[in-house]
């Protein structure tokens, strides 16, 4: 199996931090030099909207089009009309393989479903063809994001809104579609793993009858959005590769800088200084900082330590606390999760911050690896040895 990295920093992110989308294919192309890497590798344009792609064109080839602002918007009548005539397959009693029950669907709830996703995905319509004006259509990966909404989709309303995406010509490649249960920021998934499993396993059965129904991209996968840390369901979407030879999309959130915190932390001295001084300041800025994220994060204010008392922490106690390990009692998932979106306190620092990135380097990227390559590949994907 081949593993492809991607790259992404979303538009929000590059202005909480003041940087330029251009230094991520910068920092990508630098890293992909010194290490000889010789797979395909993309930059991702993160939840970018017709709005804001435009800074993304010249440095991004990989999409990530989100439409969650669209979804449920009141859609032109004739549009329904239009598209519920135009699939009557869609119409009735017909099974999916894979998926045990057969679907029944009635015309009135394609005109449902249809009312409440046309005008989200018309819109990834626009965007898609927008950025291949200028692009072509070739040259970058598209995916479409309908994870940010008020329920998970059934397999049904899947098979629509994919007939839908069809209608508009999109080439897509990935679908981020909505599950069951919690997908906090840099912390594990919170939900019934079994009903998780069924809806990830039907969601496959969806899109290869989709791929053969609605000729689209043959290469099209599921994308589990803040799909770091959830190692309690990685199980599960390991199992379901394995069945179906499926590919996947696991898109992180976060991991990344709090093992960098953890490697500054564990290198002890300045490290250990810098870490402390993050997470005061976090602690100090929460509700400023916590705002932006406050549908991912779940933090309990009375779990989290005083900015003095985390001062007196040793090198150990700070990590032990920070590092996601159910299994040790000095785990503390809030303060995670404060950390998680503490990261402009490090931008902010700016050169100071990067300097003892440098010097605390081996202990950073002993965690980085041990973390992406053990805890994370080696758990979802099949044919990476365990």
């Amino acid at each position: 199996m081949d593993i492809i990295s991607v790259w992404n920093k979303s538009n929000r992110e590059h202005i909480t931090i003041a940087s330029e989308p251009g230094a991520v294919r910068d920092a990508a192309d630098e890293a992909v030099r010194e290490l000889g890497w010789k797979l395909p590798y993309y930059v991702d344009a993160d939840h970018i909207r017709l709005e804001t792609v435009d800074r993304f064109i010249a440095s991004s080839d990989f999409y990530t089009i989100d439409v969650a602002d669209s979804i449920g918007k009141r859609c032109d009548p004739r549009l329904v009309t239009e598209f519920t005539d135009s699939h009557d397959e869609l119409i009735g009693t017909f099974e999916v393989p894979g998926i045990e029950n057969a679907f029944n669907i009635t015309r009135s709830y394609v005109e449902h479903v249809a009312g409440k996703y046309l005008g989200a995905v018309a819109e990834a319509g626009d965007i898609y063809r927008h950025i291949a004006e200028v692009k072509g259509e070739d040259n970058f990966i598209t995916e479409v994001s309908i994870d940010e909404t008020d329920a998970p989709q059934t397999p049904a309303e899947l098979l629509i809104i994919l007939a839908a995406i069809s209608d508009q010509w999109i080439p897509i490649q990935t679908i981020a579609p909505k599950f069951t249960g919690r997908f906090n920021k840099g912390v594990d998934y919170v939900g019934d793993v079994a009903q998780f499993e069924r809806e990830f396993n039907d969601d496959l059965a969806v899109i290869a009858f989709a791929i053969d129904a609605y000729c689209l991209p043959g290469n099209l996968k599921l994308s589990v959005h803040s799909g770091s840390d959830k190692f309690s369901i990685y199980g599960s979407i390991r199992r379901a590769l394995v069945r179906t030879g499926a590919g996947l999309h696991l898109k992180t959130a976060g991991t990344t800088w709090l093992e960098e915190v953890i490697g500054l932390a564990e290198a002890g001295e300045g490290g250990l200084a810098i870490a402390k001084e993050i997470y005061a300041a976090a602690l100090y800025k929460q509700n400023e900082l916590c705002a932006p994220y406050a549908a991912v994060i779940d933090i309990d204010a009375a779990r989290l330590p005083s900015a003095d008392a985390v001062n007196m922490w040793s090198s150990e106690r700070f990590v032990a606390a920070l590092r996601h390990d159910q299994s040790n009692p000095e785990y503390n998932s809030s303060l995670r999760q404060l950390i998680h979106v503490g990261y402009k306190v490090a931008a902010q620092m700016g050169d100071r911050y990067l300097r003892l990135l440098e010097t605390c380097e081996p202990s950073i990227s002993r965690n980085v690896t041990d973390n992406l390559f053990s805890r994370h590949l080696k758990q979802v994907f099949p044919g990476i040895a365990t």
